[in-house]
């Protein structure tokens, strides 16, 4: 348990010196900012439209720090050295997936708030959005850290993982999406299965990847 936690705070640590968190916010919020330019000021057609977006804007920020999850640690041994200490390949994933989504998961929720003001959305939608994204995002970082071990022996791999957690993803956003105009209903259900069986698959498929890294 303490390698675990180890494996986490310094996963932030890196994050936080980084920037990695300050960019995903600033990017949702950016979203959130812009959409009212591109469709124009029409109150009713934000807050019909404006919960999709900020799904859309949290897929978008999930992408962001794909390059930097696996990849950085594998050209500077520090995957090797947690090999040479013990640490077995799925629980070093696991360990990613959360440092991944308290990098962004949390502070997108808190994102939200201002956000659903600029979006004009109510006070009951934007709480449909919130539990959508306490229940979604934990299935978007195990979903970027499997991406990113997967394709982080590839060059230009930022690129490709995002090429290949977009589709993935597809069932995420649409749950995450439905569950505005059924809060509490079963689209939040379908999505909270989605992201637990994300959770579940990402740390031995993850685990594999960086398996493979090591050989």
């Amino acid at each position: 348990m303490n390698r675990f936690i180890a494996i986490v705070m310094r996963d932030l640590r890196v994050s936080f010196g980084a920037g990695g968190i300050a960019l995903p916010v600033v990017f949702f919020l950016l979203v959130a900012t812009l959409y009212p330019f591109a469709v124009g000021p029409d109150g009713a057609l934000l807050a019909r439209t404006g919960g999709g977006v900020l799904w859309v804007a949290a897929l978008l920020a999930a992408l962001l720090p794909l390059d930097r999850l696996i990849a950085p640690d594998a050209e500077s041994g520090v995957l090797d050295q947690y090999g040479v200490r013990g640490m077995g390949e799925e629980m070093i994933a696991f360990a990613k997936i959360v440092a991944h989504w308290l990098g962004f998961g949390p502070p997108l929720m808190l994102a939200a708030l201002p956000a659903a003001a600029l979006l004009r959305l109510d006070g009951s939608t934007l709480a449909a959005v919130e539990l959508g994204l306490l229940a979604g995002t934990p299935g978007l970082a195990a979903l970027g850290v499997m991406v990113a071990s997967l394709t982080a022996g590839v060059r230009r791999s930022g690129a490709l993982g995002g090429l290949l957690m977009l589709p993935l993803a597809v069932p995420l956003i649409i749950f995450g999406a439905g569950s505005i105009g059924d809060f509490g209903g079963g689209a939040v259900r379908f999505l909270a299965a989605s992201s637990l069986f994300l959770v579940a698959l990402a740390p031995f498929a993850a685990g594999a990847g960086i398996r493979a890294l090591r050989e």
